[in-house]
């Protein structure tokens, strides 16, 4: 196992597969732990639970990893401002990296985004805009999309949505999160992977090819869509049978998951049935639960969204759709500070008693 000191970024091992000059550009981002379950698994009688913990990007998400290839792009083209929507983690990402390498940013983020991630992404330096209706109406978001390309098109700014389909080049670094679990678990038999706009999923799935058809992955693993009740127009399709993504009212307070307006939906929808996998739509409440867990059972800090994957897992487990000798991976896809609101469902403001330094000694501590 390398040491600490020896992480490498995305550019330093897998700079051939992402298929442009790097230019310098990182803050660290990739080569992220994979961890055993220490409690969840084994209660379960899943032995190879493992969580990829993304939320231990610089950042604080698996976003960095695509903002990385952006803006070495952005370098070698020589643009100086990028364009960007975000429920929070590509504006959060997009950001930092932007202020490292003294690009200028503007971020239109839906009107529901948690004021912890909104700080991050002001405490970076970017201008932010809420867009009243983007992220829950369909049409809303649909319009604001179009919107953003065409003031991108006519000012040679560049437009940054964690997607195939508006940022392809992008989502090449989204890719080396696939590389690294072949290399980690080269028999993988299962992901679980939160969707909002379904990139990720997609992503992870082109990545596997990548590697199968170069010889360096024998099998393909099976790809899990979890998504929240309130907004799962992929799991829905994926059920009825459509091959069309639906557009949907975004009804959850999962932050990062209500993508009323199809990104990458139908990627992701045909990597799940080509892969065997199956797609999970779990209201809310399992959700934080999910999160309570990681926090308690595994000492992993995420947010909501970063804990969606445990709760499909959950939900698999116990409908038998996963076999207790079969390993698995749950992607943890972003750090807990990200949406400290969602923090007090789970601590459910426990008042923290001021004693003094004699007590001590008495305190029954359990």
């Amino acid at each position: 196992m390398r040491e600490a000191s020896m992480r490498m970024n995305i550019w330093q091992r897998y700079a051939e597969w992402i298929g442009i000059e790097s230019r310098g550009v990182s803050l660290g981002e990739g080569d992220t732990p994979l961890v055993r379950s220490q409690r969840i698994g084994p209660r379960l009688g899943v032995e190879q639970l493992y969580f990829k913990l993304e939320n231990l990007n610089p950042t604080g998400s698996f976003k960095d990893r695509f903002v990385a290839v952006e803006i070495a792009q952005m370098l070698q083209e020589e643009q100086t401002v990028c364009l960007a929507t975000s429920s929070g983690n590509t504006g959060s990402a997009l950001a930092a990296y932007a202020a490292r390498y003294g690009r200028r940013c503007a971020i239109f983020v839906n009107e529901r985004t948690p004021e912890a991630k909104l700080q991050q992404m002001l405490a970076y330096g970017a201008q932010l805009y809420r867009v009243r209706g983007f992220g829950s109406s369909p049409e809303t978001t649909r319009q604001t999309f179009e919107h953003l390309q065409h003031l991108a098109a006519r000012r040679h700014y560049r437009l940054v949505v964690s997607a195939f389909r508006y940022s392809p080049l992008g989502m090449q670094g989204v890719k080396t999160l696939a590389y690294e679990l072949a290399e980690a678990l080269p028999t993988l038999d299962h992901v679980f992977v939160p969707v909002g706009g379904g990139g990720l999923l997609a992503a992870l799935w082109q990545g596997f090819h990548d590697w199968v058809r170069a010889g360096r992955l024998a099998h393909l693993p099976r790809l899990h869509a979890v998504q929240p009740l309130g907004c799962a127009p992929v799991v829905r399709a994926w059920r009825t049978g459509e091959d069309r993504i639906l557009p949907v009212e975004a009804r959850t307070e999962i932050s990062g998951l209500a993508v009323p307006f199809d990104l990458d939906g139908a990627l992701a929808l045909t990597a799940v049935r080509a892969s065997g996998g199956t797609a999970w739509a779990l209201p809310d409440e399992a959700i934080w639960e999910a999160q309570a867990m990681l926090c308690h059972e595994e000492g992993i800090f995420a947010e909501p969204a970063g804990a969606a994957a445990l709760a499909g897992v959950l939900t698999a487990v116990g409908e038998g759709k996963v076999r207790p000798e079969e390993s698995i991976v749950c992607m943890v896809t972003g750090h807990g500070f990200k949406d400290l609101m969602a923090i007090e469902r789970i601590v459910r403001a426990q008042a923290i008693p001021l004693i003094e330094p004699a007590e001590i000694i008495e305190l029954p501590l359990t």
